[in-house]
């Protein structure tokens, strides 16, 4: 598959500092967006930390753990998720040693999106509220399941999706990178086809516009332009946190 990729992130009106930090290598395949989160600017020193632990595992760079996995393995599906749940947890432990060599992180933490293409297959994983879509012949698909106490209770029937996006406590996570130490990242391995577009994000975007917006934007909307669009959207609806935009086309060479 030809991949072509775009990528936009704005602090948006509010937040001081961008604490999203995100990944775009496309003669790899490899996207990551990660959402920290933090005091005295904590979030971006874990979403930058994330990133570059998770790059590192997967694109094989120096890793000083004697447990990271072999590369040599074959590359079956089930070996590149598990490759992926170690890479989110090497990146968890980073984090927390970075928190206990500096007090002023500590509690810090991330949400965490991966998605890496490998010719015909696209493989997942994610942690926390940042979310990855699919748009595939104009319908918009969410593949990612929030790590949310509101998602709890809609997954109980206790709260609905639309009253779910105006609780107050719609951003309360059950896991994230760092903070919550090991993690349990969901996982996912599917086909891609000719005309797939991806779309990760951090939920700056998400919270102002909710998944029916996303997809009117991206049918109208043509792959090289919608990561800005997307952004721009978000912050002209009132979006008050930092918003990150990550878009992947796939095509046939």
């Amino acid at each position: 598959m030809k991949i072509e990729a775009h990528a936009r992130t704005d602090p948006g009106p509010v937040r001081e500092h961008n604490e999203d930090s995100f990944l775009v290598d496309v003669d790899a395949g490899l996207f990551i967006v990660a959402d920290g989160m933090g005091g005295h600017a904590a979030g971006e020193v874990a979403s930058a930390l994330a990133v570059d632990a998770i790059r590192d595992v997967l694109l094989g760079a120096h890793d000083p753990d004697e447990t990271r996995l072999d590369r040599a393995a074959p590359d079956t599906e089930e070996a590149i998720r598990e490759r992926l749940r170690y890479a989110t947890n090497q990146a968890s432990l980073r984090i927390r040693r970075a928190a206990l060599d500096n007090p002023a992180h500590a509690g810090m933490g991330t949400t965490v999106c991966v998605l890496l293409v490998d010719e015909d297959l696209a493989h997942l994983a994610h942690v926390g509220d940042s979310r990855i879509y699919l748009l595939r012949d104009g319908r918009l698909q969410r593949l990612t399941r929030d790590h949310t106490v509101v998602q709890q209770e809609i997954d109980a029937g206790r709260l609905t999706p639309k009253l779910a996006r105006i609780v107050p406590h719609k951003n309360i996570l059950t896991q994230s990178v760092g903070y919550h130490g090991p993690v349990e990242p969901d996982t996912a391995t599917r086909p891609v086809r000719d005309g797939d577009v991806f779309i990760i994000c951090s939920d700056g975007l998400t919270d102002p516009l909710d998944d029916e917006q996303l997809a009117a934007l991206c049918r109208d909307t043509p792959v090289d332009q919608l990561a800005e669009r997307l952004t721009r959207a978000a912050l002209d609806a009132g979006a008050d946190d930092n918003v990150t935009t990550v878009v992947i086309g796939l095509s046939q060479d």
